[in-house]
């Protein structure tokens, strides 16, 4: 076939055999990455290597300049099959260590979303796992609707129920005093004080957890768990001992440094999309008509926004007006939005200047803190 009777059928054929390619050499990389996991495990190295991923993406971005491809488009790329590689490794790795096998866990809200994810979580590790929840449970797990019909003579047992009903199940359990080490995954812990003290002052092995990511999550590299030490030592570090196959960064703190900080962790976070996304529906303009004429800012935080919008707001609220510190961080939002409109409106520069640069030296230190981690 020469170029001059080459048809757009043909060239069209010539691509779905390059991408069909792709999709073979994908998943020879995942069979490598097995290998990979395998050979790490048995001697000793950490999943995840900071500086053979920079060197391997500096080099397929030379090597792409040199092939007249994007080196930005060749590093995306590259990303992604690397966060790949990383879920295959790590998932791997908790398998591998298997500290549930012939251990019980009970997962009290397990047919929801996050208490979903420790179900899995748990399996993976060679848990056998009970839910209780009046909703049916993930195929292939044993269900009760009621937790109280259960021995509790669990390893584990994890509350991953509203924070509205959590407080009143711990409150229940301190007075059955199961043997077995017993954590919320709670966004809160102000609502959940009462029970959590419960539980201590009953002798019960108990601990709080706030994993710092979504029930969609599969890699959890980059990703912080937060427990909270409630005095309890052994609690605490069986519950960090859960994760420790995994890439995530764990953090231990008190309940109420906890809350003092997911005061502006989420509660400024959401409060100031809400914020945002009300503005704009209140404004008058149409979001087709925004969309048309927006900015790569204005697309970043309308992206941010439209996922806050999906969320429940029952668990939004609950972040709002549970927490104790809750009040500090929205007051905070409140004054930072009155400087800056008084600047604006009273033409004062050198306040505006002030406020970027504030924000400008407050950001750089957190970015030169993740650089040197990198």
């Amino acid at each position: 076939m020469t170029q001059e009777n080459v048809t757009l059928e043909d060239l069209r054929q010539r691509v779905t055999a390059i991408d069909r390619q792709l999709i073979a050499l994908v998943a020879e990389r995942k069979a490598v990455s097995e290998e990979v996991a395998r050979v790490k495990r048995a001697i000793g190295k950490p999943t995840r290597d900071y500086e053979r991923e920079r060197d391997v993406i500096l080099g397929v971005r030379s090597l792409a300049e040199s092939q007249g491809v994007s080196p930005e488009l060749a590093e995306q790329l590259l990303r992604l099959l690397i966060r790949s590689s990383l879920t295959t490794q790590e998932h791997a790795s908790v398998v591998a260590h298997g500290t549930g096998s012939g251990r019980r866990a009970l997962v009290i809200g397990g047919a929801g979303k996050m208490g979903g994810w420790f179900v899995s979580f748990l399996a993976s590790q060679g848990f056998t796992v009970e839910v209780a929840d009046p909703t049916p449970a993930p195929e292939g797990v044993t269900r009760v609707a009621d937790w109280r019909s259960t021995d509790l003579r669990h390893d584990f047992i994890v509350l991953a129920t509203p924070l509205g009903a959590t407080e009143a199940i711990l409150k229940d359990l301190a007075l059955r005093r199961p043997p077995g080490v017993i954590f919320d995954v709670g966004s809160l812990k102000s609502p959940l004080r009462a029970g959590l003290l419960a539980l201590k002052s009953h002798g019960c092995k108990v601990t709080s957890v706030h994993p710092m990511f979504g029930p969609d999550t599969e890699l959890l590299s980059g990703r912080h768990v937060v427990f909270v030490d409630l005095g309890h030592a052994g609690a605490l570090t069986a519950a960090r001992e859960l994760f420790a196959p995994t890439m995530a960064e764990q953090v231990v703190m008190s309940l109420d440094d906890h809350d003092r900080l997911i005061a502006y962790v989420l509660g400024l976070s959401h409060a100031l999309n809400i914020a945002f996304f009300t503005a704009l529906a209140e404004s008058g303009e149409a979001a087709p008509r925004l969309a048309r004429m927006s900015s790569t800012t204005f697309d970043a935080q309308l992206d941010v926004a439209s996922r806050v919008a999906q969320e429940s707001p029952e668990l939004y609220y609950e972040i709002q007006s549970l927490n104790d510190y809750g009040a500090e961080s929205l007051e905070a939002l409140a004054q930072a939005v009155e400087r800056l409109r008084t600047a604006v409106l009273s033409q004062d520069f050198a306040t505006f200047r002030s406020l970027m640069q504030r924000g400008h030296d407050y950001l750089e230190d957190r970015r030169s803190v993740a650089e040197r981690r990198a």
